[in-house]
């Protein structure tokens, strides 16, 4: 699967949110949400995404890395608020996961985001080839 596959301004696309209060501090100089704080958003819902579906496992080596982060803003975003972050699996290579992302106020999607993330094995320092057990979950998770 790719990630065209996917509608990522549609709610429907995921079942997995994350929901994150807006900060006074998240505004820029002309009222806005800042790219930065939308940064922090997907973060949060990438991490509990993927570190989720890590921790299923007895791994304790075996993290992961951000190496991309792509992120179309669609909508003005304005201080107080709530947004759910929606998260999904796209796609695994060979030593790579691929997760897209929305992000909503109610029913209105306000930015879209994709990362790629490396496995990584913090005791030798390097991107590694996950283990079978966490491929076969990636590729249920994508699939399902």
């Amino acid at each position: 699967m790719s990630l065209s596959d996917f509608d990522l301004t549609s709610r429907a696309s995921f079942k997995h949110f994350t929901p994150v209060t807006l900060r006074f501090s998240d505004q820029d100089s002309m009222g806005h949400v800042n790219n930065v704080a939308f940064a922090a958003f997907v973060e949060a819902a990438r991490t509990m995404l993927i570190q989720g579906l890590l921790n299923q496992f007895n791994h304790p080596k075996l993290d992961f890395i951000l190496a991309r982060v792509v992120i179309d803003y669609k909508r003005e975003l304005h201080y107080p608020g709530t947004v759910d972050v929606g998260a999904r699996l796209i796609k695994l290579g060979s030593k790579s996961l691929t997760s897209g992302y929305g992000v909503f106020l109610d029913n209105n999607c306000i930015a879209t985001a994709e990362s790629v993330n490396v496995f990584y094995d913090m005791a030798m320092r390097k991107s590694v080839v996950p283990p079978e057990d966490v491929k076969v979950a990636v590729t249920s998770e994508i699939s399902g």
